[in-house]
């Protein structure tokens, strides 16, 4: 099965009732789409009571892909504001208990910088992120070239299998080592994740890496039909390999990414509904 849904809930207007409250916006997104990627994870690692908000705020069946803490990944710049490493991931651990319990966790995203390479000190860095989240689905995004060189690709994929990693298989800009091929690959039977970020070519290798202009352009990009059309066909491949793939659509500096979901769901027809039953004419078209 294919299951289509965005980064985050709450920067879609599009998915949202015109009646609609700032607080019902994760209610509005969950009546168009399975799953959403949360982000805010990756800031904070939050308290429990926010987690349990948001399982309350959605059906049955609606899953939350939650992004690893920004101190287990290597993003985190200075003293990380826990007294140690064990202490983060007891929390993140903790935090994420009440999604795991009801069912609604399919997976944690470790994001990892383009600054981290193929190399054994890394290769040990994920083995040692594999034992802290024991017993817990995690898929692995590499940002870094080297990891799918000629050289490493192979290993790469088997090392992932090995210890039982989903994949995250990009599409984003080919704009040199920061950035990874369209690998449509599966590393367990189970489940792979497919995360879109669209081909700004520009925006991804410009300047100012803590520039909030360079964030805002980074994930501008509005997918055309013919390039849906062959993402479609490498998800397809990975289908052939694995239960479900989870499509993330993450081009929504422009606010993009919902209105190139629910196209990509029609050409891979999808219905265009959430757990939560909602089928809206989202764009006043009535085509859906």
């Amino acid at each position: 099965m294919i299951k289509v849904g965005l980064t985050g809930w709450g920067d879609h207007p599009d998915v949202y009732s015109p009646a609609s409250k700032k607080t019902e916006k994760l209610q509005d997104y969950s009546g168009h789409f399975p799953v959403v990627e949360l982000d805010s994870t990756f800031y904070a690692i939050q308290p429990e009571r926010n987690i349990r908000k948001w399982i309350g705020e959605t059906p049955d069946g609606f899953g939350f892909i939650t992004k690893a803490y920004q101190g287990m990944t290597g993003h985190h710049r200075g003293r990380l504001p826990y007294e140690s490493e064990e202490e983060m991931y007891d929390l993140f651990r903790l935090s994420i208990g009440p999604l795991a319990e009801a069912g609604r966790l399919p997976m944690v995203l470790a994001q990892y910088p383009p600054w981290f390479d193929c190399t054994k000190e890394n290769v040990g860095v994920l083995r040692r992120l594999r034992e802290r989240l024991d017993g817990i689905d995690v898929a692995v995004e590499f940002r870094h070239q080297s990891w799918y060189s000629d050289k490493y690709r192979e290993g790469t994929i088997k090392f992932l299998q090995e210890q039982h990693f989903i994949h995250s298989v990009c599409d984003e800009p080919q704009a040199g080592d920061g950035s990874i091929p369209f690998v449509p690959a599966a590393t367990r039977g189970d489940k792979t994740l497919v995360r879109l970020h669209g081909r700004n070519s520009a925006g991804w290798t410009a300047n100012g890496r803590d520039d909030k202009k360079w964030r805002e352009v980074r994930y501008l990009y509005d997918y055309r039909d013919d390039e849906l059309e062959e993402i479609l066909g490498g998800v397809k491949k990975v289908q052939e390999q694995c239960e479900d793939v989870y499509v993330v659509f993450n081009n929504n500096s422009g606010g993009h990414a919902a209105e190139n979901a629910k196209r990509f769901m029609k050409l891979a027809g999808i219905d265009p509904q959430g757990p939560g039953g909602r089928q809206l004419d989202l764009f006043g078209k009535g085509d859906w």
